[in-house]
Parts: C-alpha cells; sequence; structure tokens
C-alpha cells in the first residue's frame, strides 16, 4: 500500500509540473474516495493543496465528516455553502420550461440531483482558477466502470488518481492514511437526495462490482446490472462523441 500510495503522490506532483500549475484542489463530500483524495494531494503537495466542502441540501452527517477529514489530514481548506445558489438556478430552469408546459415531473429529483454535482465541479474550477491548482476526481475503478457519476459533475476533473483501485482497495488505502473510521465505515452515498446509497441506486453492491472488475464470479443477476450500467454509460468514460468530415 505504501508503494502505491507513493506511485500516486508522484503522479500528482508530475502531472502538476506537466500543467504547469501550483498544486491540487478535491472536493470533500464526507464520503471515503474523497477523503482518501484529500490525503493525497496533501501528501504530494503541503503546501499546495486544498480541499473544499461545498454544502448543497447536504446531510448535516456528511459535512460533520467532511470537516473531520480536513482536520485530520491538516489540508487547507474551504466551505462554499451553494444552496441558495443552486435554488435560484433550478427554480429559474424550471419555471421556464414549465411556462412552456413541457417540464417532465418524472425527471425532477435527478435533473435536481445532477444540477447540484455541476454547481459543485463549476465552484471547484473557479476555486482552481484562483489558485492555478488542478481540479482532482475521486471516482474508483467501480465508479468509473458503471458510470456511477455525473457527467460534467463529479466526473469534470482534471485528474483521476484512484480510478483503477477498486472500492475495497480505496478502503484498504484510507486505513492505511488514517481516515476517520466513521467515514470508512459509512454506507456510499452520493448524497443526491435524503436517505440516498449507492448500492440502493444501482440494484447491486460494490462488493459484487469490485469482485466483476477483477474477474471474479458474480451472480447472473448482479453481473447483468453491472454490464447493462457499463453499456448505457459509455458517452460519459468520453469527453464528447466526434463527427469526423476530414
Amino acid at each position: 500500500m505504501e508503494k502505491t500510495i507513493q506511485t500516486i503522490t508522484d503522479w500528482l506532483k508530475r502531472q502538476v509540473h506537466i500543467a504547469h500549475a501550483n498544486g491540487l484542489v478535491v472536493g470533500v463530500s464526507g464520503g471515503l474516495d474523497s477523503a482518501v483524495i484529500a490525503n493525497l494531494i496533501k501528501l504530494a503537495f503541503p503546501n499546495n493543496s486544498l480541499g473544499v466542502i461545498l454544502p448543497l441540501k447536504s446531510n448535516p452527517i456528511d459535512i460533520k465528516d467532511a470537516e473531520k477529514v480536513v482536520q485530520a489530514c491538516n489540508i487547507h481548506h474551504l466551505t462554499i455553502d451553494l444552496t441558495e445558489t443552486h435554488r435560484v438556478m433550478y427554480e429559474t430552469i424550471k419555471q421556464q420550461i414549465s411556462n412552456q408546459h413541457e417540464w417532465d415531473e418524472e425527471k425532477d429529483r435527478i435533473n435536481d440531483a445532477n444540477l447540484r454535482a455541476r454547481l459543485r465541479m463549476s465552484t471547484l474550477y473557479s476555486v482552481a482558477t484562483n489558485y492555478n491548482y488542478l481540479v482532482v476526481g475521486t471516482d474508483n475503478a467501480a465508479e468509473w466502470y458503471t458510470g456511477y457519476f455525473t457527467k460534467y459533475g463529479d466526473g469534470g476533473v482534471d485528474l483521476q488518481p484512484i480510478v483503477d483501485l477498486t472500492k475495497s482497495e480505496v478502503k484498504e488505502m484510507a486505513k492505511h492514511l488514517q481516515v476517520p473510521k466513521e467515514v470508512i465505515e459509512k454506507q456510499p452515498s452520493a448524497d443526491l437526495w435524503i436517505g440516498q446509497t449507492d448500492e440502493e441506486e444501482m440494484g447491486t453492491t460494490y462488493e459484487k462490482i469490485d469482485a466483476f472488475i477483477s474477474g471474479q464470479p458474480v451472480p447472473d443477476k448482479d453481473k447483468q446490472i453491472i454490464l447493462t450500467m457499463h453499456e448505457r454509460t459509455e458517452h460519459k468514460r468520453n469527453i464528447a462523441t466526434q463527427l469526423r468530415l476530414k
């Protein structure tokens, strides 16, 4: 694990050098993956790393956990509350479409959640521009394979340092980095809505996804869910589909 951590921190340093940037920033959600990234960027750039806590209809427990994470790894941090920004923006969008009698109420919850993810991304890039930092992503191998992230939201980043690590490997790294125990043991959640958990929404577990992408057998039901998610989200793993005329 120590070797893997060193490999990642060396890679992060190299990418910042190549980009002529000054350091790294990550959004800290109070979850496992962002906690690991906060620790890694602090190791790579002790004086030029930043964790940003972005409350937005968030579970208060997650905000407290995020604060524990930044304090535990002693990373420079900011808190930027986006609640009112999101409310005004989403209500404006919804009202204008409703005026045309074209608002799809069935998509309201996911539309709302995706805008939250994209507002957080925009905020991180504004912060990054100020410091000349690169934005670091938190997607692990299971999330990347299944496309369990918001396109141009939490998927809108400059660097993805743990995208080859399974959820279980990220958990082991978190233990090694001494991430707060309550963060390591909590149910994974994208904080999309109250009571939301990743595994309930996906219909399978990270354990089974990890097993599948590692080449181990999983029940047919879970295999089909995983394959379907992968196929439907291929567009997320590509920046944009391009038409080549020449």
